[in-house]
């Protein structure tokens, strides 16, 4: 990889808090039934007015404002997200707009849950052609897709962004020294929206079966974390030249806490802090590791030289980890 830093991070939730006992109602649930099954005991959700482009635009401006540069300043805006604003123009195009950054590349990726890790990568590969500054960010508005009687996804999930800011070749900042990304697609049913692409367009028939709502199946994506997730991360430490003994701290997907608990004892990362914010903002998506990143560089737990891990994983399915020099 070319020598790229980040220089500041920034997160933005919104202000509607929903716990758990709300949510639990029309899903047939309970409070403690939820926090039992997933560690979550509430996440925002965006207001009415608000789109997955105000939400992103909000954590860029937190980034920008960190890492101390202006959106004139901006070479390239990636946003990872699985709920855009509309189908097409990027949300990103959005994003540029709201922030004022007329000189920079707009563009979007989608790979769910892991899509932070992959706009980091794509970034990255801008930054090493032509230099200059990027900002990456992960936003998601699930509660527009979710089925509120469902609740294998609807105790899950909230709405948020985070961001970070890259630079090329910089002297100071956190240094990115490795990217890794991995897709199976053979298990690609295991999360979808069925409708609202060329595949299955969103007509009458289609929302009466309700298929423009998000489906997951559950007990196949813990399979597949728990079957998958601890060899692939060996293999990326053995790729970047260290031990699990050197990482110092974890930041994984929010995906669920009984999950996250299982899969960070399989790591074996003896003397890692996995961070976690999912008890207060759910599963956000593709923004749940910047935010966590965010968190966890605001108070302070972050400290020069420390290996920090991310690691996404999510519909495609999609595996991406990045490995940090703070």
């Amino acid at each position: 990889m070319s020598d790229v830093r980040i220089l500041g991070t920034g997160a933005y939730v919104p202000e509607r808090v929903v716990p758990n006992d709300e949510v639990a109602v029309a899903a047939g649930v309970d409070g403690p039934w939820i926090a039992g099954k997933s560690g979550i005991r509430e996440r925002r959700w965006a207001a009415d007015d608000q789109a997955t482009s105000d939400l992103a635009a909000a954590a860029g401006r937190a980034a920008l404002r960190s890492a101390g540069i202006t959106a004139k300043e901006l070479s390239v805006i990636v946003v990872a997200t699985s709920t855009p604003d509309r189908p097409q123009p990027p949300t990103a195009a959005y994003v540029q707009q709201r922030l004022g950054a007329s000189g920079a590349a707009a563009f979007d990726v989608n790979a769910v849950c892991s899509g932070m890790v992959f706009a980091l990568s794509a970034a990255e590969g801008v930054l090493a052609r032509s230099g200059g500054h990027a900002l990456v960010i992960g936003a998601d508005l699930y509660s527009r897709i979710l089925d509120r009687s469902d609740r294998r996804t609807v105790i899950l999930f909230g709405d948020g962004a985070g961001a970070v800011v890259l630079a090329a070749s910089a002297e100071r900042g956190p240094r990115v020294r490795h990217l890794a990304l991995h897709s199976f697609g053979e298990l690609s049913g295991l999360i979808e929206v069925p409708a609202g692409g060329s595949r299955t367009p969103v007509d009458r028939t289609a929302l009466e079966a309700g298929l423009q709502y998000f489906a997951m199946d559950g007990r196949g994506v813990r399979s597949f974390v728990g079957d998958n997730l601890p060899q692939l991360v060996k293999a990326f430490l053995h790729e970047c030249g260290v031990v699990p003994d050197d990482i110092d701290h974890f930041v994984p997907h929010q995906a669920n806490g009984v999950m996250l608990d299982s899969l960070f004892a399989d790591l074996e990362l003896p003397r890692a802090t996995m961070h976690r914010t999912l008890t207060h903002y759910g599963n956000t998506g593709s923004a749940s590791i910047p935010i966590t990143l965010d968190a966890a560089a605001r108070a302070g737990a972050l400290a020069p030289g420390d290996l920090v891990l991310l690691a996404g994983f999510g519909g495609g399915m999609s595996v991406g980890f990045a490995l940090v020099e703070w």
